[in-house]
């Protein structure tokens, strides 16, 4: 596995939750779970995020064991610390892409010109697009050089408005993002609240929430294994 080329991991840089001061951030485990995926694969990972740096994080438990194993990795916390700012970014340099999730995306994800760059560029390339749960907001507005839209007609899972509404949270994002997904041409295939749900089109993986991040990551393991 050490001649595939690496692949971009990017989080949020967003810290609050829009006007209601609640600080937020990416979910630590839907970057550490697909990280420990592919890194027990050898396949080598870069960390950026939309404006480089530290990112905020949401989600933080160290109960869980993937997320302090990485949390007590030096190389890990170099990564994190120092985080690619996504404009700087050369998507020739990557085999895929993976956009992490938490509640921090829905406000700089969609609307972020280097996301939708870095999605053509790389998917357009023959590389692979990926998401979990919040982290699909990087797909919303992602178009192909066509201007058409990536997720037109494919099979997506992201986080659904039956979970935003259960964390109470409806009218707190900027947008719903099952309904954004939908309104793009999506086919959104929904489980059950909190269930674990990878949906794999072409070479576009997505997860439903945080249940869902391992499995990303061992399907995006598996797509880079058959490239």
């Amino acid at each position: 596995m050490s001649t595939v080329k690496p692949v971009l991991f990017v989080t949020t840089s967003n810290s609050v939750k829009g006007k209601t001061g609640i600080p937020t951030g990416f979910f630590l485990a839907e970057l550490t779970h697909p990280y420990a995926k592919l890194q027990a694969a050898g396949i080598p990972i870069e960390l950026a995020s939309i404006k480089g740096g530290r990112p905020p994080i949401d989600g933080f438990d160290i109960s869980d064991p993937v997320n302090a194993a990485l949390w007590a990795d030096p190389a890990f916390q170099v990564s994190l610390a120092q985080t690619l700012c996504l404009d700087d970014v050369n998507p020739a340099r990557y085999s895929a892409v993976f956009f992490a999730g938490g509640h921090g995306t829905m406000w700089d994800f969609a609307g972020t010109p280097s996301v939708q760059r870095v999605i053509r560029e790389i998917y357009e390339a023959g590389g692979i697009v990926s998401a979990v749960c919040h982290g699909s907001a990087a797909l919303v507005n992602a178009t192909c050089s066509d201007g058409s839209y990536l997720v037109a007609g494919k099979r997506v899972a992201a986080f659904t408005n039956s979970e935003e509404e259960a964390v109470q949270s409806t009218n707190i994002v900027p947008f719903l993002l099952e309904t954004a997904l939908v309104n793009q041409g999506a086919q959104h295939q929904a489980a059950p609240d909190w269930t674990t749900n990878v949906v794999t089109e072409d070479r576009l993986i997505t997860g439903q929430n945080p249940a869902s991040a391992a499995g990303v990551g061992e399907e995006l393991v598996r797509l880079l294994r058959q490239s």
